[in-house]
């Protein structure tokens, strides 16, 4: 059996009459990235905030860092020191003080996990070349570029070594270079046996980095599984997007038939089939249409299971 280095066992979580996490349960194994993806308000920050013990759940059991005979080795809250002690938490929003450089930034924070001065010196020139900031190491977070922050916020979770880092949409903000730096090093940390949970609502991201996905909706689990799994099961293997001038009369016209599934979002026409090659055939008359032909992806799936309708923060 192997080490699970998080298990959570039935959470549910109520503010007042509204529940934001129901009966929810879900494991990481040593060197796996576990993406949490949903919509807003599906419960994700709160699921992450429970497992860090800022939150209390209403029922429920969080077991970190089992020793692979499936007894629970620690459980949050009630040893929680002894849990953050061997975690890495990477939030939303950027924590770094302004008053301190990078590097003092990285000690300061060793400090907080009763690491010596010594020891925490030593680590930091590794990690300030880790977060590809070695020649910011004097540096006030001020004067970096949000890219530059958030490896920054990355290489301070990692001062302690942590055998499990609660990364909370990290990249959010971010430019796509500055994206594909921070998946670059996110994959390196895999590769050393690190443990991921990640809440993104990239799903480019959850893709590239996630070896598992959960999808939470409305507070509930609503699938899981490994994404390109999860897409053939859930999806038609062929999606054609059609837009411009008289896309949206397609809709009930023929050509429906030849699609499993038609959706519309905006000004576009989304055809879901498992042969596309008919239906791109009888789109062809039609020169004022622009058409996209693609496999389907996980934001399709995303879609499909939480639907199109935005929805609000709060």
């Amino acid at each position: 059996m192997s080490e699970h280095l998080l298990e959570v066992h039935n959470l549910s979580k109520r503010y007042g009459e509204a529940t934001v996490v129901k009966d929810v349960s879900f494991e990481i194994a040593r060197g796996e990235c576990l993406g949490v993806i949903g919509p807003n308000g599906a419960g994700k920050t709160t699921t992450i905030r429970m497992c860090l013990g800022l939150t209390a759940p209403d029922a429920g059991r969080i077991s970190f860092f089992t020793d692979g005979h499936g007894q629970p080795a620690l459980v949050m809250p009630q040893d929680a020191l002894a849990i953050k002690a061997q975690l890495g938490v990477v939030s939303q929003f950027d924590t770094l003080d302004p008053d301190f450089s990078c590097a003092e930034n990285l000690l300061v924070y060793g400090r907080y996990f009763g690491m010596r001065d010594a020891q925490i010196r030593q680590r930091i020139p590794e990690l300030l070349e880790f977060a590809a900031l070695s020649h910011k190491a004097d540096v006030r977070p001020g004067e970096l570029s949000g890219g530059m922050r958030r490896r920054l916020s990355l290489a301070r979770a990692l001062v302690n070594d942590p055998r499990l880092l609660l990364l909370d949409e990290p990249t959010t903000g971010l430019d796509p270079q500055a994206r594909h730096l921070m998946w670059e090093r996110l994959q390196l940390l895999l590769q050393r046996g690190k443990s991921i949970l990640l809440t993104t609502h990239f799903m480019d991201e959850a893709e590239r980095l996630c070896s598992r996905l959960l999808v939470l909706d409305h507070g509930r689990k609503i699938a899981e599984g490994r994404p390109r799994d999860m897409i053939a099961e859930h999806l038609e293997p062929d999606v054609v997007e059609v837009y411009g001038q008289g896309a949206l009369d397609l809709v009930d016209s023929p050509l429906k038939n030849m699609a499993a599934r038609v959706e519309v979002s905006g000004e576009t026409v989304f055809f879901y089939t498992d042969d596309a090659r008919q239906l791109l055939d009888a789109l062809a008359v039609h020169p004022k249409l622009r058409t996209l032909h693609r496999p389907a992806n996980l934001e399709d799936l995303f879609l499909k299971l939480t639907g199109r309708q935005i929805r609000e923060e709060g």
